[in-house]
C-alpha cells in the first residue's frame, strides 16, 4: 500500500484527494522508489482542471520526482536497490512510494540533493530545450523570457545569461523583479504597471528580439509577436493564462517573417540518450553554480490542494516540493 494524491473528477484544487492506495510489486522493466521530494509544476494545474485531459479518472497526479530505488523488477540494468535517482516526466508523482519504468530515471550525482532534483529536473531540462534547442541563444543575444521568477524562467534566466545573453524578463511585482534580476535577468519589467512590447523596443533601440519564451500564453502571445525582430522566433511553451486562440498565421508574414514553436518537453527527451545529454548539461551548470536552483516552497503531500491554490494565484516563485 502507499499513499498519493488522486482526483476523481476535474476542477479546483478541492478535487485533489489524499488517500491510500494498493501497490503491486514492480513489473517488468520497472523499479518502485521511495520518494523523499516531489516536483510541483503548472503543467499539474493543467491535468487537475482537465485543460490538459487525463487518458481516465481517477488519476495520481504529478510528473516529476526524486527518491530512493527500493525494489527493481525483472529486465532492468543499470539501477539498483539503494540508487538515489530522479525523473522529470512521469505520470503519478504525488505518491510516497510509486513504481515506474527505469527508462525514465536518472542517476542523481553526488552534491546533487534529492530535493534539489525534484525542484529543477522538469524545469531544467525544459529551459535546456528553450535556450539550446527551440532556439539556440547565441552570445550577444538580447532575448525576452515571460515569467522570469518562476521555475522554469529563473532556470532559463540564468542559463541564457551563461551563453553570453543580454535577458530581459517580464514579472509580476518589485519583489519578484529583484529574485529575477538576482538570478540573470538584466532588465526585469513589472507586467502590470509598464507595457512590457514598449519597454523591449526601448531596450532593444527598436530592433526586438531575436526570441521570446512565452509560457503564458493567451494573455502575451500577440504582443509577444510585436517584440520580435524580423525572422525571430515564438516559443510557446505553457500557457498559465490560458489556452491561446486560433489566429490567421498571415500575421507572422506581416509581423516580419515570424517563426513559431509549440514544443512539449516530452518530444525533447523521447530518446534515453536525450534525457541522459540534457540531465547531465543540467547538473553539471548546477554543480558549478552557473544556474542556482531555488526552491522557495515547500509543503506536506497532503496539502497538495493548498500548494495548487498558492501556485495559480502567483503566489510563489522559483520551484516548489510536495514533501510525502
Amino acid at each position: 500500500m502507499t499513499h498519493a494524491v488522486r482526483i476523481h473528477r476535474t476542477g479546483g484544487p478541492e478535487v485533489l484527494i489524499y488517500e491510500q492506495l494498493p501497490l503491486d510489486p514492480p513489473g517488468r522493466g520497472e523499479v518502485r522508489i521511495r520518494q523523499t521530494a516531489i516536483g510541483l509544476n503548472f503543467i499539474d494545474t493543467y491535468h487537475r482542471s482537465g485543460l490538459y485531459p487525463l487518458p481516465s479518472l481517477p488519476a495520481v497526479l504529478g510528473r516529476e520526482g526524486a527518491g530512493v530505488v527500493e525494489a527493481v523488477g525483472p529486465g532492468v540494468d543499470g539501477v539498483s536497490v539503494g540508487d538515489r535517482v530522479g525523473y522529470p516526466l512521469a505520470a503519478g508523482a504525488y505518491a510516497v512510494e510509486r513504481n515506474l519504468a527505469a527508462d525514465l530515471l536518472v542517476r542523481l550525482p553526488d552534491g546533487i540533493s534529492d530535493r534539489l532534483a525534484a525542484g529543477m529536473l522538469l524545469k531544467g531540462l525544459t529551459a535546456q530545450y528553450l535556450v539550446r534547442r527551440s532556439y539556440r541563444v547565441h552570445a550577444g543575444d538580447t532575448v525576452l523570457i515571460h515569467a522570469a521568477a518562476g521555475g522554469v524562467g529563473m532556470i532559463a534566466c540564468q542559463w541564457a545569461k551563461r551563453l553570453g545573453a543580454t535577458v530581459i524578463g517580464t514579472v509580476g511585482s518589485a519583489e519578484k523583479a529583484a529574485l529575477a534580476r538576482s538570478h540573470g535577468c538584466d532588465h526585469p519589467i513589472l507586467y502590470r504597471g509598464e507595457d512590457f512590447v514598449g519597454r523591449v523596443r526601448e531596450i532593444t533601440k527598436g530592433a526586438g528580439v531575436p526570441v521570446v519564451y512565452d509560457s503564458v500564453g493567451r494573455d502575451t502571445f500577440l504582443r509577444s509577436l510585436d517584440c520580435l525582430a524580423p525572422l525571430g522566433t515564438l516559443v510557446s511553451f505553457g500557457q498559465s493564462s490560458g489556452s491561446v486562440e486560433p489566429f490567421d498565421i498571415g500575421i507572422l508574414a506581416a509581423k516580419g517573417s515570424l517563426f513559431l514553436t509549440r514544443p512539449t518537453l516530452a518530444t525533447f527527451i523521447a530518446r534515453r540518450d536525450d534525457l541522459r545529454a540534457a540531465a547531465e548539461e543540467l547538473f553539471d551548470l548546477v554543480l558549478e553554480r552557473a544556474v542556482r536552483i531555488e526552491v522557495r516552497q515547500t509543503y506536506p503531500l497532503a496539502e497538495a490542494a493548498r500548494a495548487h491554490h498558492d501556485l495559480e494565484s502567483r503566489n510563489t516563485a522559483g520551484s516548489t516540493l510536495l514533501l510525502p
